[in-house]
């Protein structure tokens, strides 16, 4: 596990686009994990503008969303399909046909599960995955909890997590209860996992993460199983 410090949220984005570039230069057909969120932001803006001055080109990657709403379609506002077209999709000049993500309004979820994980088998496994770090330490919507589920699955969202997506919604009322989200093998099969952390709110969950033992209670612990981790960050611990 590799742990890269910047001094600021701006540094880290920087230096996160500038890693995720390097990797699509060397394999321009990578197969890209993607997460939503605050946190990635900066770093698609960067990536975004690697695009526009000719630098690096997405047209060949593939990627694969890491999770959605349960009960949100691709059109709604809060769905992680819009913030996608939204923060990267469309201005990085992915093709349509390469881009995926969980449909969170499928009408047999178990099959849609599976269907996804079949997709990512079919590409070959992902080459990198990007993930945040939820202030209970979930990476995509894999909760804290007495076990972990291995794949694809639905999950129930912990009232931390409701409460800490409630300010992208109108009402608390209106958080989605459930999500879909690759789950934890999934994640660890990845060839390649960039944790990007920003905010001094995150550092007691971060040195967890990083530094406790391993528990399903603190599901980035998790990482430190993995042979090949890179965590970009702004919080010293």
């Amino acid at each position: 596990m590799e742990y890269i410090y910047t001094s600021d949220y701006q540094a880290m984005s920087q230096m996160a686009a500038r890693w995720v570039a390097r990797e699509v230069l060397r394999n321009p057909a990578l197969v890209l994990g993607l997460p939503t969120g605050e946190t990635p932001i900066g770093m698609y803006r960067y990536l975004i503008r690697l695009v526009e001055e000719g630098l690096i080109s997405f047209a060949e990657t593939c990627t694969f969303n890491l999770d959605e709403y349960v009960g949100l379609g691709p059109d709604h506002p809060q769905s992680y399909a819009m913030y996608m077209k939204a923060h990267f999709w469309i201005k990085a000049g992915l093709k349509p046909e390469n881009i995926n993500i969980p449909n969170g309004i499928a009408p047999d979820l178990a099959e849609e599960c599976r269907r996804y994980d079949a997709k990512i088998e079919q590409a070959g496994g992902i080459d990198l995955q990007i993930l945040g770090l939820g202030l209970n330490g979930h990476i995509g919507f894999n909760e804290p909890s007495h076990n972990l589920a291995i794949r694809t699955h639905v999950v129930d969202l912990t009232p931390e997590t409701i409460k800490a997506n409630a300010r992208f919604f109108s009402s608390m009322d209106l958080v989605p209860r459930q999500a879909i989200t690759m789950g934890i093998g999934t994640i660890m099969q990845a060839r390649k996992i960039l944790l990007l952390v920003s905010g001094d709110n995150k550092k007691e969950i971060l040195r967890k993460a990083v530094y406790g033992e391993v528990s399903t209670i603190v599901p980035a612990s998790i990482l430190q199983l993995h042979r090949d981790v890179t965590i970009i960050t702004d919080i010293k611990i």
